[in-house]
C-alpha cells in the first residue's frame, strides 16, 4: 500500500529518443534483507496464499522515504504442527531511509515490530500532529500505532477503538465528513474456518466463494485520539463482502470522499459520499461492479488516477483474469481494458497489485502491476505498460530492466515512491513466501518534475482529499492526495 506525502506531477520537457528509463533490482546493497514467509512449510490454505503488503512512509520527517513491511506467521491450529517457523518470532519490519541510498532496520527502537499475521499496512496522520502513524491489517486483531514523533511509536489499538477482531487484508484513512481529522475504513475478507481445509489437497483448498464474506468497517475518527464504529448509519453495512482491499477518491468531483472496495469473486462496492454523513452503493449503476464483459471478476486492490487527462479520477483493478481499466465517462464509467491493450497481455497472469505512475516523467500515468499465482508457490514477472497518450498502453517490461524478465518471484502487494530524491518513482515490491524487492528508477527524471507536499490547515494535516492541477503547455495534470490502495 502507498501513501501519498505529496502529490507527484511532472512536467515534461524533454524526449527520449527511444531510450526508455529502467527499474534496477538494488535491495541487497541498499541493506534491505526482509524475507515473507506465510508460516508454514506447504501453502494450503487461502490465508497462506493471501498478503502480504508494504507502505512507504517518512516517519521521521527527514524528508527520505522510509519502508514498512508486514510479515505472516505460524499459526496454531492452521499452520502445520512439524512447520519449521513453528516457535520464531516473526515480524513486520520498519527500514528507516539513511538518506544516501541504503537502509537501516529500526523495528526494535522504533517499537512496530506486531507479531500477529500481516496482511497489510495503511499509512495516515489521524492526530493531525504532523507524523504518520500506521495502521496493520491482519488475519485477527488489527494495529494501530500512533507515531510519537522521536522515532518511536506506541500501540494505541485498544484506546483507539480500532482493534478489528476480523480477517482484514486492506485500510484506508479519508476524510469522509470533512471535519478535519482522518477517518479510517477497513476491509474484511472472509469468515476463514481453519477446519475447513483438511478434506483438501494443498492444491486444491477451498477458494473464496467456500466461506461466508464478512462486512467491513468505517470508523469515524471522533478527534481525541479515539474512533467509532459508524458502519450502519453511515450506509456501508455488507455482511457478506469479501474485500481483497478498498481505496477512497472524489470520482464524481463533488468535494468528498467516496470508497471503492475490492471484492473477491463477487461484485465491487463503490459508495457514494452524499455529503451529510452517509454513503450509497452505486457500483452496479455506475458499471464498475463487475468486469468488463459484465462477469464477477476476483478483484484484488484498486488505483486511482486520471490517466487519460481529461480532469477526473479514472479505476484500475487487478484480478485473475484480465483485470479492468475504467475510464471516468463523468456519470458513468467505461470498460476499455481492452481497447487499451491491456487485456492481451494480462490475461496470462493472476494480478495483485496494480499502479498508475508515471515512470518516465512525460506527464502522463503508465502501469505497474505485480503478478503471482493465488494456489501454488510459482513465481510470474511483474509488468510494466508505457501509457502512449491516445488512450493505450504498450507492454514495455522487457526493455524496463533484468527484474522483468526474472521468474523469482510470486507478487503480491508494493508501493510507490521517490525514495532516493532524484525526481522519478521508485517501486517497492511485497512477495510472498520470498524476499521484497526495491526496485530504483534510473532515467525516469530525464524530464522536468516538479514535488509538491501538501500540509492541511484547516484540513487534515495530510491534505488527502485535495487536489492539485498543473498546466504546462497544453498538457493540463490533475492529481488527488489519497491514503490506501494495495495492500
Amino acid at each position: 500500500m502507498r501513501k501519498m506525502l505529496a502529490l507527484w506531477l511532472l512536467v515534461p520537457s524533454l524526449a527520449y529518443g527511444g531510450k526508455l528509463p529502467v527499474f534496477v533490482n538494488v535491495t541487497k546493497e541498499a541493506g534491505i534483507n526482509f524475507r515473507h514467509t506465510f508460516g508454514d512449510e506447504h501453502m494450503s490454505s487461502i490465508l497462506e496464499a493471501t498478503g502480504p503488503g508494504c507502505a512507504f512512509l517518512d516517519y521521521d520527517q527527514d524528508g527520505y522515504l522510509d519502508i514498512y513491511v508486514v510479515q505472516g506467521c505460524y499459526l496454531e491450529g492452521i499452520s502445520d504442527p512439524d512447520s519449521p517457523y513453528k516457535g520464531r518470532n516473526l515480524t513486520n519490519r520498519l527500514y528507516h531511509n539513511n538518506g544516501d541510498g541504503t537502509f537501516t532496520d529500526v523495528t526494535e527502537e522504533a517499537g512496530v515490530g506486531d507479531a500477529g499475521y500481516g496482511m497489510g499496512a495503511t499509512i495516515g496522520d489521524y492526530n493531525n500532529d504532523g507524523y504518520p502513524d500506521i495502521y496493520v491489517s491482519n488475519y485477527g486483531p488489527n494495529v494501530l500505532y500512533r507515531n510519537n514523533g522521536d522515532g518511536t511509536f506506541t500501540d494505541v489499538t485498544e484506546e483507539a477503538g480500532v482493534g478489528c477482531p476480523l480477517w482484514s487484508v486492506s485500510g484506508c484513512f479519508l476524510d469522509y465528513d470533512n471535519d478535519g481529522d482522518l477517518d479510517l475504513y477497513v476491509g474484511n475478507y472472509l469468515d476463514f474456518d481453519p477446519d475447513f481445509k483438511v478434506c483438501f489437497s494443498a492444491e486444491v483448498f477451498p477458494g473464496p466463494l467456500s466461506y461466508a464474506g464478512q462486512p467491513d468497517v468505517l470508523y469515524r475518527n471522533n478527534g481525541d485520539g479515539t474512533f467509532t464504529d459508524v458502519t450502519k448509519e453511515a450506509g456501508v453495512y455488507n455482511p457478506e463482502g469479501r474485500a481483497m482491499s478498498v481505496g477512497a477518491g472524489d470520482f464524481d468531483g463533488d468535494g468528498d470522499m467516496d470508497i471503492f472496495v475490492c471484492n473477491d469473486a463477487m461484485g465491487n462496492y463503490l459508495y457514494r459520499n452524499n455529503g451529510d454523513g452517509t454513503f450509497t452503493e452505486v457500483a452496479e449503476e455506475v458499471e464498475v461492479s463487475m468486469g468488463e464483459f459484465g462477469e464477477a471478476v476476483s478483484s484484488m486492490s484498486p488505483d486511482f488516477a486520471d490517466y487519460d487527462n481529461d480532469g477526473d479520477l479514472d479505476i484500475f483493478v487487478p484480478d485473475m483474469g484480465y483485470c479492468c481499466l475504467y475510464r471516468n465517462m463523468g456519470r458513468y464509467f467505461e470498460g476499455v481494458t481492452a481497447s487499451a491493450g491491456v487485456a492481451a497481455v494480462l490475461g496470462q497472469y493472476t494480478s495483485w497489485a496494480g499502479y498508475f505512475v508515471d515512470y518516465d516523467n512525460d506527464g502522463w500515468k503508465d502501469l505497474f502491476i505485480t503478478n503471482g499465482d493465488a494456489h501454488h508457490l510459482y513465481p510470474e514477472e511483474d509488468i510494466l505498460f508505457r501509457n502512449n497518450h491516445d488512450g493505450t498502453f504498450t507492454d514495455v517490461a522487457l526493455q524496463s530492466g533484468d527484474y522483468f524478465t526474472s521468474e523469482e518471484y510470486i507478487g503480491r502487494g508494493a508501493a510507490v515512491g521517490d525514495y532516493d530524491n532524484d525526481g522519478d518513482m521508485d517501486i517497492y515490491v511485497a512477495n510472498l513466501d520470498g524476499p521484497g524487492v526495491l526496485l530504483r528508477n534510473d532515467g525516469g527524471n530525464r524530464n522536468n518534475w516538479l514535488t509538491l507536499k501538501l500540509v492541511g490547515v484547516k484540513s487534515n494535516r495530510d491534505a488527502v482529499g485535495a487536489w492539485v492541477t498543473v498546466k504546462a503547455g497544453d498538457l493540463v495534470q490533475v492529481g488527488q492526495v489519497g491514503a490506501g490502495g494495495g495492500y
